[in-house]
């Protein structure tokens, strides 16, 4: 009978250790101290560390990120998110006229992502000579038309994938490790499109691009 109560008692503290402990791993009496480093997030904002597993979160609006192809950025104000046109759209937005001076009430402004991966056999440069087609030609543009710009932290190859019939298309190109990302201002509905001096970056789509691209973040 001794044996047995005190096999017992042997259980019954090993129960009640078992509990204290789950009870001091769930609810610990010591606060928890995160590191004080932040993250920047693309509008120039700045998050800390937060919770038990001391993790960041997710940036607040404007801030937008799209982990599929690991970007985040900040979406200037008047875009709202529609429905990606294609299945190689990974975003699209559109702008309401009131968004801009710029635009009537005519005009129309849409910026679409996109992402074409590299294969194996290939480079980034004809990739996107294969996919930047022109849209009256329905050929590809010629590489001597191609032209760079650095906005934020990354450099883009632009290029003229539309002027014709009041639309201005242009395209900004990231070109990547494995894949290619592709940026498009939409502008339509443009009076004075075939003007060859056009100032495209005051287009409602093309500026509004142009300062999402400037708080581009990701590889």
């Amino acid at each position: 009978m001794r044996r047995f109560l005190l096999g017992a008692l042997f259980v019954i503290v090993l129960v009640i250790g078992g509990l204290v402990y789950r009870n001091a791993v769930e609810h610990p009496t010591q606060p928890i101290t995160c590191p004080l480093d932040t993250l920047l997030c693309p509008d120039g904002t700045s998050v800390s560390r937060t919770g038990l597993s001391c993790t960041f979160p997710a940036c607040p609006p404007p801030n937008v990120s799209i982990p599929s192809i690991a970007i985040s950025f900040a979406l200037p104000e008047g875009l709202q998110a529609v429905t990606p046109p294609d299945a190689a759209s990974v975003a699209a937005y559109e702008l309401s006229p009131s968004a801009s001076a710029t635009a009537s009430s005519t005009n129309s402004a849409n910026i679409i992502i996109r992402r074409y991966m590299i294969d194996a056999s290939s480079t980034a440069l004809a990739t996107i000579q294969q996919t930047a087609v022109d849209g009256v030609s329905g050929l590809p543009v010629a590489a001597t038309s191609f032209s760079s710009t650095l906005l934020g932290n990354h450099r883009f190859t632009v290029v003229s994938i539309q002027r014709f019939d009041g639309i201005v298309d242009t395209a900004y190109y990231l070109a990547r490790g494995t894949d290619v990302l592709r940026f498009d201002a939409i502008d339509q509905n443009i009076a004075n499109w075939a003007d060859p001096n056009l100032d495209t970056s005051i287009l409602p789509a093309h500026a509004a691009l142009k300062s999402l691209l400037t708080t581009l973040q990701g590889q």
